[in-house]
């Protein structure tokens, strides 16, 4: 069965993969759970939240995936993993743009040290987090008593080590959350003090769309560092009401995520499809500019912008049936001018003569250069 009868089965190419998907972590917590035996069901709420987390996330990238622009990167991409002779580039440039981007984060520090130091730890603090609690909701990871100092870390059924209850592993394992919610914290405060300092940021910003997101992360990382707060220091004093507090903010936090700001971490790593299609070489095909001949891009990246363009009705092509991304950058901008001075009339013969604006006004024309 091939895939496109596989989705005729379904309602929609949405619902497949979120049947996929949801099928992936049944199967998954049935081999974690030793057959759904180590079930928290003081988890079940957070479960039921990251079930809808996912299954939003696989509709807003199907939706993103069904554009004209992203099909046709897409199927860029998929020929070119396929060309033998830019197999080898095409994974280096996957593997060089990964780490740059996910792991040093380059493309954030080119803005400033700061805001990389920020960005950094909000991402790592949210990355972390996000993987302990998936682990534990669906019950990939969980520890069995051996003895009473000792305890076996199972992950899918399996059991890799064991480790001493007081030892150091253990401590740096129970406390992985609070590790990660420090980092949220240290790096949600660097975000307000920045967005409260910064008034040409506060000129952009949107609250729904800018503010919203932080308040959410911080109330997460607020309630969760309470509970240990409350358990370690306060000897559990209410310890149950904020769990219910901190339940509800993570749930919040986990079906806000597919629709809002926060949803351009699974989109980031798709960067690499720049460098992977548009990369520039000796063996890679130029375009020359049509007006003056400069190489300015890949071929192939200016045949993608025209054809993305015409497919949503934009194609910017000229009278004499070029396109305005056929011309580098100081190209585009002399004709944007000479066209808002109606230069680029015919009936204008001399280049010197008083010219008529498409505004109806008439300015001087352009003085002949001195010999």
């Amino acid at each position: 069965m091939n895939s496109f009868s596989l989705e005729k089965s379904f309602y929609s190419r949405a619902s497949m993969y979120s049947f996929i998907v949801l099928l992936f972590l049944f199967i998954t917590m049935f081999l974690g759970t030793n057959q759904f035996k180590h079930i928290d069901l003081a988890l079940s709420g957070y479960m039921v939240a990251a079930a809808i987390c996912f299954i939003g996330l696989v509709y807003r990238i199907v939706a993103f995936a069904v554009r004209p622009a992203t099909r046709r990167v897409d199927r860029r991409s998929r020929k070119n993993l396929k060309d033998k002779t830019r197999k080898r580039r095409s994974w280096k440039a996957i593997v060089v743009t990964l780490f740059e981007n996910i792991v040093l984060q380059k493309f954030i520090f080119k803005r400033g040290l700061y805001r990389g130091i920020q960005h950094m730890l909000v991402a790592y603090g949210c990355i972390g987090s996000f993987a302990i609690t998936f682990g534990l909701v669906f019950g990939w990871f969980h520890f069995e008593l051996v003895d009473p100092n000792h305890y076996a870390v199972s992950v899918l059924g399996l059991k890799p080590f064991v480790m001493d209850v007081e030892g150091w592993i253990a401590f740096m394992i129970y406390n992985g959350l609070n590790w990660t919610a420090a980092m949220c914290l240290i790096g949600l405060s660097m975000m307000f003090y920045r967005r409260i300092k910064d008034r040409d940021l506060q000129v952009t910003q949107r609250f729904e769309f800018d503010l919203v997101p932080l308040f959410i992360l911080l109330a997460v990382t607020l309630t969760g560092l309470a509970l240990t707060m409350s358990a370690v220091l306060f000897h559990g004093a209410l310890y149950m009401t904020i769990s219910m507090i901190h339940q509800l903010t993570v749930i919040t936090l986990l079906i806000y995520f597919p629709f809002g700001k926060l949803f351009h971490f699974p989109l980031r790593p798709l960067a690499i499809a720049v460098p992977l299609n548009y990369q520039v070489g000796e063996d890679i095909p130029m375009h020359n500019c049509k007006r003056c001949g400069t190489s300015y891009a890949a071929q192939e990246q200016i045949e993608d912008v025209v054809s993305i363009l015409k497919d949503n009705s934009f194609d910017l092509q000229l009278e004499d049936g070029s396109y305005l991304a056929e011309y580098c950058w100081d190209c585009r901008r002399k004709l944007r001018a000479m066209r808002q001075m109606n230069m680029l009339n015919p009936r204008t013969k001399d280049p010197y003569a008083p010219i008529d604006t498409n505004t109806g006004i008439s300015m001087p024309g352009f003085s002949k250069k001195k010999a």
